[in-house]
């Protein structure tokens, strides 16, 4: 079955309102269909994704590209995520128990098991071990890329924007072109975007994670045309793989 099919017949809770209904309900008549499988709502992929959506906001609209996601945990953890992030509340699903991702067999991450543990617990080790890079193909390489920066990616924070993510004193865009100019992703750069992602996650970690179990379920993206056919997809294999070209995420729109 593909994955328009199951996406189709697919209902999941909607955080703008609590009604349960079908994921595509009411893009139907878009030109295009992009669909996010989100893994954990508190994960570093999902607010990144979530990130790179909000900054190319108008340009998707203007494409006509309807968007939907569904993440990993209640309707609590949504709010929370859309609040922070500024993804549409009415676009975003949540799926408690990562049932969606299963059924689009979805890399479920590193599941080693120690006996004695819980679920919550081998979910953690798990996690841990793929942040060190086991089980989850190019996450370290990606970490180094966020402090060393490249010339290659576009600049992610503007001159007068003041980011703050403690414990770092409020810093102003105008700071990273010390490290070496602007116009393109400076040293330090993305991994200041990341610090603040961490920091909010860990301020309100019940609220984003209320079920650990499903630390390491990766997500996927998919994009339709009109007519349900599929466009293009992208499968996670990796913690912070959320997309095939990391430099420019929402490149494959544009192909």
């Amino acid at each position: 079955m593909n994955p328009h099919t199951i996406l189709s017949q697919t209902e999941r809770q909607r955080v703008s309102d609590g009604a349960v209904v079908p994921i595509l309900s009411g893009c139907e008549s878009s030109p295009r269909q992009l669909v996010l499988l989100l893994p954990q709502l508190g994960d570093f992929d999902s607010l990144e994704y979530a990130w790179w959506l909000q900054r190319d906001a108008k340009r998707l609209q203007a494409q006509g590209i309807a968007i939907r996601g569904v993440g990993i945990g209640d309707r609590k953890s949504g709010e929370r995520f859309c609040s922070y992030t500024g993804f549409p509340a009415e676009c975003l699903f949540v799926d408690p128990t990562a049932q969606l991702h299963q059924k689009l067999n979805l890399y479920p991450g590193l599941s080693l098991k120690l006996p004695g543990l819980s679920p919550g617990v081998n979910a953690w080790l798990n996690l841990m071990l793929m942040c060190a890079g086991i089980g989850s193909p190019g996450t370290l390489a990606e970490v180094f890329r966020g402090y060393r920066g490249d010339r290659q990616a576009p600049q992610l924070i503007g001159d007068e924007e003041i980011i703050q993510a403690p414990p770092l004193p409020p810093l102003k865009g105008s700071f990273f072109g010390l490290a070496g100019g602007k116009g393109f992703q400076r040293p330090f750069e993305l991994a200041t975007l990341r610090l603040r992602n961490m920091g909010e996650v860990l301020t309100n970690w019940k609220t984003y994670v209320p079920n650990p179990a499903y630390l390491t379920q990766r997500g996927a993206t998919f994009l339709f045309n009109a007519q349900g056919d599929l466009l293009y997809e992208h499968r996670d294999s990796a913690i912070l793989g959320f997309a095939a070209d990391k430099r420019n995420p929402l490149s494959f729109l544009s192909q």
